[in-house]
């Protein structure tokens, strides 16, 4: 009877998949490193890399417009080295940009008006894992240890902190007014946040059994990108949640705008699975991605950007 219900689940599988449709990328770009994270405003695609630069580009003419360039550090040999560009952010005309500093320490500075305003030291010796505006005057900052941090840019102080759990960090998304985000963690589970004092909301842990690499969430939909090769479909009222799964580690998983559709890392090959949320139905399998993928980006509900470890992010347009 076992190993009926699995042929049976193995068969359904295979039908879900079958009406999926391959796409190839409309374009590319090509970045100056590998891509680490990616923020898309007014046309133009803010892309951070490991080669110790922010690409812009022009999505009207496909083309890289500017690079803000990060400092090299040295490492242990005393060498200069790209410094890695962690993620970034954009709030009005300031760019967040959290990079590799010497001695395993970290860097967070704001970008505007042509220069680099230093918020934060390498030699404060924390090592951040993700940053992100909640407004113009305030960040939030994760560390590898899964402790948040509240920030006030103006008065260059901490509001306040929380440990999420003892659990390594991985991810945490903001919900589109900002109001709360999600964090994800090597234990599988998510907690809700409230950015205005990081006080716990709420904790699912019903789905994912291992690490979450990356999180999203969009029109109070969650979805997860698991080592445990499950992509974790939630909803904040608990209502509807189910996962899945792929034949591979799941790097990257995102949401439309919508939450209508979502897409995650599929397989060994990098492709990538769009499907429907409410019929669970894969609807696309987006190729040629030759590296580990890094982010899926919805530009809109019929556009994705796809990025990963090497030089070219991938544009695709769906039906």
């Amino acid at each position: 009877m076992r190993k009926i219900i699995f042929i049976c689940l193995g068969f359904c599988l295979f039908l879900s998949n079958l009406g999926a449709k391959d796409l190839i990328p409309n374009y590319s770009l090509t970045t100056s490193g590998g891509v680490s994270d990616l923020v898309l405003k007014n046309e133009h695609l803010y892309v951070a890399t490991t080669a110790s630069s922010v690409d812009i580009f022009d999505l009207k003419t496909k083309e890289k417009i500017d690079s803000i360039i990060i400092p090299k550090i040295k490492d242990f040999m005393n060498e200069s080295i790209d410094a890695r560009v962690y993620s970034i952010d954009i709030f009005d005309n300031n760019l967040l940009i959290l990079s590799q500093g010497e001695s395993g320490g970290r860097n967070i500075d704001i970008y505007k008006d042509g220069k680099l305003h230093k918020i934060i030291e390498d030699k404060d010796r924390l090592f951040i894992a993700y940053a992100k505006f909640i407004d113009e005057n305030h960040i939030i900052y994760a560390l590898l240890s899964n402790q948040l941090y509240l920030y006030d840019i103006k008065n260059k102080k901490i509001i306040t902190e929380t440990q999420i759990s003892q659990s390594k960090f991985s991810n945490f998304k903001l919900n589109e007014n900002k109001t709360k985000l999600v964090v994800a963690d090597e234990s599988g589970i998510l907690t809700i946040i409230n950015t205005k004092d990081l006080s716990q909301v709420k904790k699912f842990d019903t789905l994912n059994l291992d690490n979450v690499f990356q999180v999203d969430i969009k029109n109070d939909v969650i979805i997860t990108a698991g080592q445990d090769r499950r992509c974790a479909i939630y909803t904040l009222d608990k209502k509807n949640a189910y996962f899945k799964e792929a034949s591979f580690l799941i790097y990257s998983a995102a949401l439309s705008p919508s939450a209508k559709l979502a897409a995650f890392a599929s397989d060994e090959e990098n492709n990538v699975t769009v499907f429907n949320i409410n019929t669970k139905e894969n609807l696309y399998k987006l190729t040629q991605n030759k590296s580990t993928l890094t982010n899926i980006l919805f530009i809109n509900e019929n556009e994705i950007f796809v990025t990963s470890d090497d030089k070219k992010i991938n544009y695709y347009k769906i039906d």
